[in-house]
């Protein structure tokens, strides 16, 4: 959705492409994330977790340098790419989740 929501934002790929780069972006949450935001904990704080949207569009906007066909135009583009991303993830979450039983 980001790439039709967000100018800046351009996928190229086929398929393998795209899974490819959900494996990558997955890689750098699992490895590179935990370390960005231990260094950028005072701006968490400081801005209430905003912060958080800066960061996860830099991850993205770096994803796109090591993926052909993957091109993310600037930080800008990347912070809505990461806006997008969130609000569908948040979306999916709510109608499939698990209900737990009271």
């Amino acid at each position: 959705y980001a790439t039709t929501l967000v100018p800046g934002i351009v996928f190229t790929g086929d398929v393998w492409t795209l899974l490819v780069a959900g494996a990558l972006f997955g890689l750098f949450n699992l490895i590179v994330r935990p370390l960005a935001l231990l260094l950028s904990l005072p701006l968490l704080v400081v801005t209430l977790g905003l912060f958080y949207f800066v960061l996860n569009g830099i991850l993205l906007w770096v994803a796109s340098f090591f993926l052909p066909g993957y091109q993310v135009g600037g930080v800008v583009p990347g912070i809505l790419g990461s806006l997008v991303f969130t609000i569908v993830n948040w979306a999916l979450h709510a109608l499939f989740a698990p209900r737990q039983q009271e």
